[in-house]
This record gives structure tokens, C-alpha cells and sequence, in this order.
């Protein structure tokens, strides 16, 4: 008996010493950034439960993407500080092929409320982008993204 209290003693010291990772919350931080952005910008926009703000600056087709859907577009994409991140798309001409189920939350979230020759304004919360990590040059942890996307086709609706 004493064999296990002892046992049960040292599996609870060694639970509390465990360090658990703290992810923090930057909704209200973000939802104010964005809101400020806005502001300064003279800008209306319209947002979702999860937080995505939106501009449709042309609706475009009734026919709308899916998270299953591939889709072509151009799009610019910069930090509410005015930094340009990517522009590629723009810069070769070209519009961009990608699978909306393989983009951030926020894309996938977002072109779906714009069907072909659409364009939309996104201002994406960091944990609809890429959250807390810096993996994508030029954009810092926990950063509100801004795109102008313009949807160009639609495959596998």
C-alpha cells in the first residue's frame, strides 16, 4: 500500500512539473488591428463568426468556389503597414493555380463569398493565416494579413 502512494505521489509531482505550451490569444489584439486599419483606410467592411473581415469590391458569377474547389486568381497579399509580401501572380502576369482545401483558413473562408471575375478584400486575423509562426518571408508572428484577390476560374466545384 505504501509502495503505491508513493507511486501515485511521484506520477503527481512529476504531471505538475510538466510545462504546458501556452498558445496565446490574439483575437482581441487582432479584431482591433483590423478595425484601426479600416478606420485609417476609410473602409467598410463585413466579417464572419470566425473573424475574417471581407470587402467585395465585385461579387463576380453566381457560381461560387467550395473547399474542394481549385481555382486560378491573382492576388496581392501585404501587412496592414503596407509591406507587400507576395505579389507574384501580379508580377509575372499570370493568375495562380492552387487547391482552396491546401491555403490558409482565411482563403478558404473568403473565396467562397466571390464567384468568377470577382475581387474581395481580405483582412485575415493571424489564426486564420499563419498564427504564431513566421514561416513565410516577410510576414512576423501573429500578423493580421490583408489580400486583394481577384478570382479568376473555378475548377471542381
Amino acid at each position: 500500500m505504501l509502495r503505491k502512494v508513493i507511486t501515485f505521489s511521484l506520477l503527481l509531482v512529476i504531471a505538475a512539473s510538466c510545462k504546458k505550451d501556452v498558445v496565446a490569444d490574439y483575437s482581441a489584439v487582432d479584431k482591433k488591428t483590423i478595425e484601426d486599419y479600416l478606420v485609417a483606410n476609410n473602409m467598410t467592411a463585413q466579417s464572419t463568426s470566425s473573424g475574417l473581415y471581407y470587402i467585395i469590391e465585385k461579387p463576380g458569377g453566381a457560381v461560387h468556389p467550395t473547399i474542394n474547389s481549385s481555382v486560378d486568381a491573382y492576388y496581392r497579399g501585404y501587412l496592414t503597414n503596407g509591406s507587400i509580401f507576395d505579389q507574384y501572380s501580379y508580377s509575372i502576369g499570370k493568375p495562380t493555380f492552387f487547391s482552396l482545401a491546401n491555403v490558409i483558413i482565411g482563403w478558404q473562408e473568403g473565396l467562397q463569398l466571390i464567384g468568377v471575375g470577382g475581387k474581395i478584400k481580405l483582412l485575415v486575423p493571424s489564426a486564420l493565416g499563419y498564427g504564431s509562426a513566421a514561416d513565410k518571408v516577410g510576414i512576423p508572428a501573429n500578423s493580421v494579413l490583408v489580400y486583394d484577390i481577384e478570382l479568376v476560374e473555378i475548377y471542381n466545384q
